[in-house]
């Protein structure tokens, strides 16, 4: 059964404990209602608390009844409901950002609002195997690094996804044996979307041309690269230890040291014998550590920063991008944090 695999699998990495209080986000779709009725029955045995966070976009004719639908699955099995409704389009327009990172943004500060309110302790998403290999896929064909072949963490802060080893088919045989509904998201049938192209074209495709079992075999290959990426986690601040001179105004709150010129110094020397490998961890690294985010950053940046730093020239200053400034001096690497 269903409820017993979700229980091994919260139980097993600690998802879920004795005492938690959870908020979920609940679109009233199928993967989130299975993870709302699963949990629901599961807090009897493990003896947790949960609240549902919907909210409504205000972009489909059918918002208004999925939030319906959500509340009146709420009010059945007595879990408290909170519901926000936002303009997204307006909101994207006025930020300057697209409708899904947009959405994306004020889901997450909602669940965080509610977070607050409720005195929970952890935020659980609905994402399930499924999910995870199309954010697999779609970051391949984006031309990511190691790091995007991780996917999503089962774990992540406050963050939970209890279906993430669970297939969507799994999901949707449980709400058929339970004889439960959910709604459809129509949004979800346009390919115009990247992930809805990867998700109703390429991944069918690959199933059925190259591997019927292509989900368990990217769940695997994110498993491996995890473990590898969890090794370099461990080895990387052991070696920038080593070469690590300075730290001027580098503290956790990243917008501190962005407008204070926050700054790492790096002994050039040190820096030459690593492995071209370590040496762009080594880079990555420090940055992460001034900004929160290596983002922006791209793999010919990288090269010609350590092209940079080989050359061993003094005075010489390289600007991957508008807030990031790169200095070889008097045998140093400098990482720099500037203001534009």
């Amino acid at each position: 059964m269903l409820e017993q695999k979700i229980f091994e699998f919260v139980t097993q990495y600690q998802l879920i404990e004795n005492g938690d209080k959870i908020v979920l986000g609940v679109s009233g779709g199928p993967d989130s209602i299975a993870m709302l009725d699963i949990l629901h029955k599961l807090s009897k045995e493990i003896n947790f608390e949960i609240f549902v966070a919907h909210i409504n976009h205000g972009l489909r004719e059918n918002a208004k009844i999925d939030e319906k639908f959500v509340q009146d699955f709420c009010e059945k099995i007595e879990v408290p409901f909170f519901v926000k409704h936002v303009n997204i389009k307006q909101i994207a327009q006025e930020q300057k950002c697209g409708i899904e990172e947009t959405g994306r943004k004020i889901r997450y500060e909602f669940f965080d609002e509610i977070l607050e309110k409720t005195m929970s302790n952890k935020i659980a998403i609905a994402h399930h195997c499924n999910d995870n290999a199309e954010t697999i896929l779609m970051n391949l064909l984006r031309g990511t690094g190691t790091k995007g072949l991780i996917g999503m963490e089962k774990k992540n802060g406050k963050y939970i996804r209890p279906l993430l080893e669970t297939k969507r088919q799994e999901i949707d045989e449980y709400l058929k044996q339970n004889h439960i509904e959910a709604r459809h998201d129509e949004s979800n049938d346009d390919n115009t979307y990247t992930r809805n192209k990867i998700r109703n074209v390429l991944i069918p495709y690959l199933e059925k041309e190259f591997n019927p079992n292509l989900m368990v075999a990217l769940q695997r290959l994110s498993c491996i690269i995890k473990e590898e990426n969890e090794y370099w986690q461990n080895k990387i601040p052991v070696i920038y230890e080593q070469i690590c001179i300075e730290e001027k105004n580098v503290t956790q709150n990243y917008a501190y040291n962005k407008s204070n010129h926050a700054e790492i110094i790096m002994d050039l020397k040190k820096f030459n014998t690593l492995e071209k490998v370590l040496q762009k961890k080594m880079i990555l690294y420090a940055i992460q550590k001034i900004f929160g985010t290596t983002k922006g950053l791209e793999k010919i940046h990288m090269e010609d920063i350590i092209k940079l730093c080989n050359n061993n020239i003094g005075n010489k200053y390289l600007t991957p991008n508008k807030h990031i400034k790169i200095v070889t001096q008097k045998k140093q690497l400098k990482i720099m944090a500037v203001t534009c």
